[in-house]
This record gives C-alpha cells, sequence and structure tokens, in this order.
C-alpha cells in the first residue's frame, strides 16, 4: 500500500515540473446539485490532465540506463499525452502505444511532442505490444500498475486534503485505478473522516467487476469514454480500491457527457466525460447519505475537444 511518505516524496521531486491546480468552491455546481461542490480543477494541470504528475514522477526516478533506452506506455489518450510532453522536457525518447479508438487529438498531441505513436485494433491489443515492447528493452512507465506513478497521481489528494474547506465525500474517477488509489491514500492519511467514492462509466468497470468478483479480471470494453478503458485493474490498484474506498458507482456514457455539458453550463469549464461522470455519481451519493453532504470532485482532465464532445451529443440526443 502506498503511504503518505511516499506521496510527500513524490509531491517534493513533481515540484516545479507539473502544476499545483486550483481547488475551487463552485457555486454554480452547488446550485444544480443542492449541495456544496468544491472541484479539484485538474483538466487545467499541464497536458490538460492530472497524468502528467505520475508520468514526471516515474520519469524522474528512472536511472540513466532507463532513460537512455527510452521509455513506453499504453493510453486510451492522457497518459500518453502526458508521458509524451514530460518525456520530451527531460530529454527522453518516448513511444506511446494507443488503440485506434483513442481521441485523434490525443494522437496529433503525442506526435507533436515528438514520441513515436503506434496504434492497435484495441486496448488489449495495446497492451499486448506494450509489453513486447518492453520485452524488447523499452523502460515501462505503466499507466496505474506501479507505485511511482500512484505516489505521483496521489499528490492530487496531497493538495485537495491541504487547499478545500470540510469535505465529507470525495468522488474520484476510475480507469485502471492508478489516480483513486493515489488520492484516496492520501485523503485517508490527511482527512481520515472523508469518504472516497470511484466513478466509472458503463463499459468501462475494471474496477468494479474486480470488486464483485474478489480480485481483477479482464472485462469486455464498450464505452466511449476511451480514457477509462483498461482491460482489467491491476492487483496494486484493486488492493488500494478495496481498502479505502467506500463504493465504485457507475453511470452510463449518456450521463456523462451530460455531466460533461452541465460542467461547462454550471461550472464554466471544459472537461472530457472521464470527469464528467461524476456529475451524475454525485446525485447518487447525495442520495444515499442524505443532509449534509459536502462534494468534492476531482475534475480529471479536459482533453475532449468541441468536436468530440459536439459529437457525442447528438448521438445521444443531448442538446
Amino acid at each position: 500500500m502506498i503511504g503518505i511518505s511516499e506521496i510527500e516524496a513524490a509531491a517534493e521531486q513533481i515540484a516545479g515540473h507539473v502544476v499545483r491546480t486550483p481547488t475551487m468552491d463552485s457555486p454554480g455546481l452547488s446550485a444544480l446539485l443542492g449541495a456544496p461542490v468544491t472541484a479539484k480543477l485538474e483538466l487545467l494541470q499541464r497536458t490538460g490532465s492530472f497524468k502528467a504528475r505520475g508520468a514526471t514522477a516515474k520519469l524522474l526516478s528512472l536511472s540513466e540506463a532507463e532513460r537512455a533506452a527510452g521509455v513506453v506506455a499504453v493510453s486510451g489518450g492522457n497518459h500518453g499525452i502526458a508521458l509524451a510532453v514530460m518525456a520530451a522536457a527531460l530529454d527522453v525518447k518516448a513511444t506511446v502505444v494507443m488503440p485506434r479508438s483513442a481521441p485523434a487529438r490525443a494522437v496529433e498531441i503525442a506526435e507533436a511532442a515528438g514520441a513515436s505513436v503506434r496504434l492497435t485494433d484495441d486496448m488489449d491489443g495495446a497492451f499486448a505490444l506494450m509489453t513486447r515492447l518492453q520485452q524488447e528493452g523499452l523502460t515501462l512507465v505503466h499507466p496505474f500498475d506501479d507505485p511511482v506513478v500512484i505516489a505521483g497521481q496521489g499528490t492530487v489528494g496531497l493538495e485537495f486534503a491541504a487547499d478545500a474547506g470540510e469535505l465529507t465525500d470525495v468522488l474520484v474517477s476510475i480507469g485502471g485505478g492508478g489516480l483513486i488509489a493515489g488520492v484516496a491514500a492520501a485523503l485517508r492519511a490527511r482527512r481520515p473522516g472523508v469518504r472516497v467514492w470511484g466513478v466509472e462509466t458503463e463499459g468501462a468497470q475494471a474496477m468494479s467487476e474486480a470488486l464483485a468478483a474478489g480480485g481483477p479480471l479482464p472485462v469486455a470494453l464498450s464505452s466511449i469514454v476511451s480514457t477509462l478503458c483498461a482491460p482489467s485493474v491491476s492487483q496494486l490498484t484493486y488492493d488500494h480500491v478495496s481498502a479505502l474506498v467506500t463504493e465504485v458507482l457507475v453511470v452510463p456514457d449518456r450521463e456523462a457527457v451530460r455531466g460533461s455539458l452541465d460542467l461547462a453550463d454550471h461550472a464554466k469549464v471544459w472537461a472530457e466525460p472521464a470527469a464528467g461522470c461524476l456529475l451524475p455519481a454525485a446525485r447518487q451519493v447525495l442520495e444515499r447519505v442524505g443532509d449534509g453532504a459536502r462534494l468534492g470532485l476531482v475534475v480529471c482532465g479536459g482533453n475532449a475537444t468541441t468536436g468530440d464532445l459536439f459529437a457525442w451529443s447528438r448521438r445521444f440526443g443531448l442538446r
């Protein structure tokens, strides 16, 4: 299990390379949900998502030989962007493997940063190619199954605990589980009374299915939210969530997209559906915990384009 000392060390290590993102009360979201809401705006992070934190922590931890070999990562979008940009900043050659379902903008940004981008037919194929490239000598920067990466993502929770007012419940999106593992570890140490809730979209339910089965297992992927589409969680992230998280909630893709529109309308931020899914989940949390809740939302990323969001809105018949 990742402890607060590892997260504090990661925070010191990555300071100067990443942004301490704003933590802000949101009158608009508070009015929308009927309870006080504080948002941690990781969509304003360097590279547009929290992923810059874990990628930077891992890159800075590498030996000279590991750096010289070049790094490889698999990604549904945001981890690939983060690794490409941060590796270029640290003069490390990067290869990023993505499924063809990954956002075109993510591919463009990774290539523009100088990374070699390899596309596969699906996420399972992307993980398989990543493993092969690692076996051929590249240094793996895993998106979630790495204690250094989790500690880096945990700096989100460290900052949230320091900067937010009183909170009762914090909601965090889950793909492979690196973000929620780190955030939950930080909050358990700094604010032990706060409940942490995970959120997935239907068709990207690796963690909730793992919890139901008693451990990680392969899952079928069908969600449009590619940045949450991990073919399985890891034992490491599973252990953190099973020990530290109150429950993992699952919402439909349509509601995740509606959540992105609501974030634009009511919070004045342009967030991807991986963050939009927090709003319908927040309504579920409020139904369960009753009066007195004070919500914290980790708005994890904003790398969807206007075209992406408009296309999804049309697909689901949303305004």
